[in-house]
């Protein structure tokens, strides 16, 4: 039954790569099958092995929260412009999942451009600043965003070895 578990373990981390690519929770959906399989089968990992992916998918959480805030942070944008970033990011990324079907592009591009237009907007409207910087601020915001679902992937990559690996090695 170990090598069920380990196969569980390893689907659902394929599965988790791509859930986090389309913004969701993904590499928590492998922490929580992890757990659920190491209940099921008690020594099918370490605890550090558990704890290091619990620490690794809270990291990725942190990372992805605030990139675009701090990118439009570097770019010289106001408190506004990174919670307006934060906040652009999230409809962005729900809205267009919808308005362009194709599988991840939508949610990506939503979620980048959200941020984007949104820092954009707050601080063209809210710091009243001209075009150009607000502009500049968006950039700042928009590539934040991309740089941070390319980190939170890669992490997401790097749970799915870890948790992958540790279930059929013992």
């Amino acid at each position: 039954m170990i090598y069920v578990a380990a196969s569980i373990v390893a689907l659902s981390s394929l599965l988790g790569i791509g859930l986090t690519l389309l913004t969701f929770p993904g590499i928590w959906m492998m922490v929580l099958v992890a757990l659920l399989c190491q209940w099921w089968q008690p020594g099918l990992f370490s605890w550090w092995t558990l704890g290091i992916a619990f620490a690794l998918a809270g990291i990725a959480e942190v990372v992805e929260l605030f990139a675009s805030a701090a990118g439009a942070a570097k770019a010289k944008g106001s408190k506004s412009a990174m919670v307006a970033s934060v906040v652009g990011a999230v409809v962005g990324a729900i809205l267009c999942t919808f308005l362009i079907p194709i599988p991840i592009v939508g949610t990506v591009v939503g979620a980048v451009a959200g941020a984007g237009l949104a820092a954009g907007l707050a601080e063209r409207s809210i710091a009243r600043k001209e075009w150009k910087d607000s502009w500049k601020v968006a950039k700042g915001a928009a590539t934040g965003r991309a740089l941070s679902m390319i980190a939170k992937t890669g992490i997401a990559i790097a749970v799915a070895l870890l948790l992958t690996f540790a279930a059929f090695i013992p």
